[in-house]
């Protein structure tokens, strides 16, 4: 239980922004990742505030237990179910637009009485007002007279540049979740192979042993008795 708890404040901590300041204003959402595990017959939520008016993606994978799956649901700061899905390895998900509040992502493993699961979620914002912004800057500092090489083409190519390395972190993070499934899968595997084998060669030498002492006492009952 104390496990369980410091486990969800450190993704309580992780996910929600730390409160502004007095007169500072609230923070800038940021993206965020996470791993946690999840008991067996238990289900975990998580709340993630979210600006109004932008685009919020979530995806997650279950990487480690038996079965690597788990139920998902996604509700709005209204309560509106958004999102139901059951005894799923993976999923992705995108709202657009938000709603100014907090979003409640659950996990549920209560189908699982024995197995607990590895669970990887990611969170990705897109905010719409950041790119308003931009381009409200790109216009003031553009000069009036005609350039070698425009402002607008230099912001694009910036901005193309940004969504490619912001793809290809998202791209690699998914790739570690995957390659951490793979591998929990694999030594799973190898821990049963091992198990078995060693039943098998323990069975073998029982039955060797067993032969050996039947024949040995086979002969001894055939020996002629000397008078």
């Amino acid at each position: 239980m104390m496990a369980a708890g410091a486990a969800l404040a450190l993704a309580l901590w992780l996910l929600l922004p730390p409160v502004g300041v007095g007169g500072a204003g609230p923070p800038p959402i940021q993206d965020g990742e996470f791993t946690f595990l999840l008991p067996a017959g238990r289900k975990q939520c998580f709340y993630q505030s979210a600006p109004a008016n932008a685009s919020l993606e979530t995806e997650y994978q279950v990487i480690g237990g038996a079965g690597l799956d788990v139920d998902f649901t996604l509700e709005s700061p209204q309560g509106v179910l958004l999102v139901s899905e059951s005894r799923k390895a993976d999923g992705v998900h995108t709202v657009e637009p938000t709603e100014a509040g907090d979003y409640k992502l659950c996990f549920d493993n209560s189908f699982s009485t024995i197995s607990e699961k590895l669970v990887f979620f990611e969170l990705i914002f897109d905010s719409l007002q950041d790119d308003e912004e931009v381009e409200g800057w790109a216009e003031a500092v553009e000069p009036e007279e005609m350039l070698d090489v425009k402002m607008e083409d230099i912001k694009e190519s910036i901005e193309t540049m940004r969504i490619r390395l912001e793809r290809s972190i998202q791209m690699l993070t998914l790739l570690r979740a995957f390659e951490a499934r793979d591998r929990n899968l694999q030594e799973g595997n190898l821990e049963r192979v091992n198990f078995w084998s060693a039943v098998n060669v323990a069975v073998l030498l029982l039955v060797a042993v067993l032969q050996v002492c039947t024949l040995k006492r086979f002969f001894q009952d055939k020996r002629p008795v000397p008078t």
